[in-house]
């Protein structure tokens, strides 16, 4: 007959067991993420937002626009300093539309997106006659302030190396409520699957001609799958700040997740040169 002692002593290696082999569970899922967040990077960037890179650039799927996810488990690290400003004062805006704007831009003229960020300012080229459905779609949005006040929610530290924009919900599933086409995806700076740094490119769902609003910046060479809609080109300055922003890294320790950086776009501008 068991007594109450061996019962109980027992219970407790049947639960000890069951405790090793959820951690063991949790160790593998974790080995299996961080091994696609490197191949790929389901560049959810992705999330209309999102970085579609195995999470990396893709944007999540909602019934407005797909926009990427984040869901990494490790355990948050300490931060490394905040090197950016306050955000200025106003709220994101909430207002979709069901169709992608007419294209009204000048596809023969010369395009500058400048993002005023807590951290500095980004100018970006913008490449109209290569794609002018999404340099279309930013100066439309950016006329609305469309961008003002939103955050950047994702960075990627791992694998592939961007900071990902351009959801005013922050949270990678946002977006203005129509989608682009895919376009300049045979640009000559993509080598080898390679987004160059200083390389912006538009996140998508991972379906075809599935992009919004969200965005990403590559601060390194990253390789990805030539999915990605590259519609501009980062100035030195700009790469600075970029820079700046990954060097402070992201708040899970995973490779990543939110920055830890408070970057937020103060105003997003096109103007035509």
């Amino acid at each position: 007959m068991v007594s109450q002692e061996q019962r109980r002593r027992q219970l407790a290696r049947e639960k000890f067991l069951r405790q090793q082999q959820r951690r063991t569970e949790a160790r593998r899922k974790s080995r299996v993420r961080n091994s696609v967040i490197a191949s790929v990077l389901g560049v959810v960037l992705v999330g209309s937002g999102a970085l579609y890179a195995t999470g990396a650039l893709e944007q999540g799927d909602d019934k407005t626009n797909a926009n990427a996810e984040v869901t990494p488990s490790a355990a948050p690290t300490s931060k490394a300093p905040d090197p950016c400003d306050k955000p200025a004062e106003g709220k994101v805006k909430t207002e979709t539309w069901k169709k992608e704007p007419a294209v009204a831009i000048d596809k023969s003229a010369k395009y500058t997106l400048k993002l005023d960020t807590t951290c500095g300012g980004i100018d970006v080229a913008l490449k109209a006659s290569a794609a002018p459905h999404t340099v279309n779609s930013f100066d439309f949005l950016a006329k609305k302030g469309y961008f003002d006040h939103s955050k950047c929610h994702r960075l990627t530290t791992s694998g592939i190396y961007v900071l990902q924009c351009g959801d005013p919900t922050g949270t990678g599933t946002g977006g203005p409520g129509y989608t682009i086409p895919d376009e300049n995806l045979k640009d000559k700076s993509l080598k080898d699957n390679i987004y160059p740094a200083g390389t912006v490119a538009m996140a998508n769902t991972g379906q075809a001609n599935s992009g919004g609003s969200q965005f990403f910046l590559v601060y390194q060479d990253s390789q990805l799958p030539p999915s990605y809609t590259p519609f501009g080109t980062i100035s030195d300055a700009g790469m600075k700040v970029l820079k700046k922003i990954a060097d402070a890294g992201e708040n899970t320790g995973a490779g990543d997740g939110a920055p830890n950086a408070t970057v937020v776009i103060d105003k997003a501008t096109v103007t035509k040169s």
